[in-house]
């Protein structure tokens, strides 16, 4: 397993892309990066009470000036679907890091529907998709992720697969 400190290398990111807003819905998988996020004075963090108001929150965020974020798990994709038309016809950038459920080693049955389909939704959504599968993997691809989506005005996922965020074991 490998020891890099990918949270802290996407939290440099947002340092150097000068991301200002971070929109989340509270995630296990996001949690280091949200306290990051949280303690940095520079940045405005907002934890939501579901993943479509992040849309609507970075979409203002973007008319005001500010880069942002949205934070959020593949279970809360589909929350999302509808609000992405906002983004979609106005060609203002979204950039959301999505961690992965459903996938390797998952216990929750629940989680499995939309963690098999969350690529296609969002691709089908006009969304371009980016993927990491190892810790490695992570910082360049947010970084790559995040720059196509400030200077093309395009929206973009960047999917953290669940071997990077490990899995979860409620019965032991």
């Amino acid at each position: 397993m490998s020891t890099i400190d990918w949270p802290e290398k996407i939290y440099q990111s947002f340092r150097e892309l000068g991301v200002k807003q971070v929109a989340y819905v509270p995630d296990a998988g996001h949690s280091q990066l949200i306290r990051k996020c949280e303690a940095d004075a520079q940045i405005h963090s907002v934890s939501l009470t579901t993943e479509e108001e992040g849309v609507a929150m970075l979409g203002g965020a973007w008319i005001g000036g500010d880069r942002g974020v949205l934070l959020l798990q593949s279970s809360g994709v589909g929350n999302c679907i509808n609000m992405l038309s906002l983004q979609h016809e106005t060609r203002m950038p979204l950039f959301m890091i999505v961690t992965m459920r459903g996938e390797w080693g998952e216990f929750n049955p629940w989680q499995v529907a939309m963690g098999k389909s969350t690529q296609q939704v969002l691709e089908d959504s006009g969304v371009h998709v980016y993927r990491a599968d190892s810790p490695q993997e992570v910082p360049p691809t947010v970084e790559a992720g995040a720059q196509f989506a400030y200077q093309t005005g395009r929206m973009v996922a960047v999917l953290i697969g669940q071997r990077v965020i490990g899995t979860k074991n409620f019965n032991k």
